[in-house]
């Protein structure tokens, strides 16, 4: 039995490269620091490691509250130190009472510095603050080249990670059916939309399964995919609770608020 049935052709990368850290940390009997990775390749990278006896892993992204976060997987005899993620925190100063800035502004700076999305983990912003983690070898990089945002000059400033904002995601939950599990078919009832529409989103590009961008609007949608739509927030499937007597797919879903 092939060990990527279990999972979608399109992680078959993540799903080697993963496994390469396993094997390299039980062979050099040393500890392997990742990258940031999302909540879809820690939930994959936890699953291939199971309980094996000869390493373990720990995630840490700056809070229990973020989403993207580095994991260092490490031989028994390894006691993980924070300091071992190394992980920085950022707050960015800008003149708030001229400007606005958002997320998708922040996250394209930060991609057109040449920095790989990889290198750095959730981008946090309030009414008040902005703030965002990185890998700490960026450090220098960073503050030598971030100072505009859009048409915004802005500075930034190292913090220590304790100061990092805690924000928690709200999530409300429903019980919907669906015709067939396509992703046009449910993202049509999560958005109560027509298929038409939701078709256009699509392959528009507005959407995500498991954080990876998808045109193809017959992708099946599996138990734990976590949907996005741009302008519509976010929603996880937790659970595919079988047919109906009229033959739909019931689905509890998780919806962002």
């Amino acid at each position: 039995m092939s060990i990527y049935q279990h999972f979608r052709p399109e992680e078959k990368e993540f799903i080697d490269q993963a496994m390469n850290w396993i094997d390299q940390v039980k062979d050099s009997y040393a500890p392997k620091l990742s990258d940031f990775l999302d909540p879809r390749q820690q939930e994959i990278l936890t699953s291939l490691l199971g309980n094996d006896p000869d390493a373990k892993l720990q995630f840490n992204g700056g809070s229990e509250f973020v989403e993207r976060k580095r994991v260092l997987i490490y031989p028994d005899y390894y006691s993980p130190e924070p300091s071992d993620f190394n992980i920085s925190l950022y707050d960015i100063s800008y003149p708030k009472k001229f400007v606005t800035l958002e997320h998708r502004q922040i996250l394209g700076t930060l991609m057109s510095l040449g920095v790989k999305r990889e290198k750095f983990g959730d981008i946090i912003v309030t009414e008040e603050h902005i703030q965002f983690i990185a890998a700490e070898e960026m450090d220098a990089y960073l503050t030598g080249n971030l100072e505009k945002i859009g048409k915004a000059s802005v500075a930034i400033k190292r913090l220590p990670i304790g100061n990092i904002i805690q924000v928690q995601d709200k999530w409300e939950e429903q019980v919907t059916t669906v015709s067939s599990l396509r992703l046009d078919s449910v993202l049509s009832a999560v958005l109560n939309i027509s298929r038409q529409k939701t078709q256009a989103l699509v392959t528009s590009g507005k959407v995500k399964v498991n954080f990876k961008q998808t045109e193809n609007v017959s992708e099946e949608c599996r138990e734990g995919d976590t949907l996005s739509i741009r302008g519509f927030g976010r929603c996880k499937i937790l659970s595919i609770d079988g047919k109906t007597k009229k033959d739909k797919w019931r689905i509890s879903l998780g919806r962002q608020k």
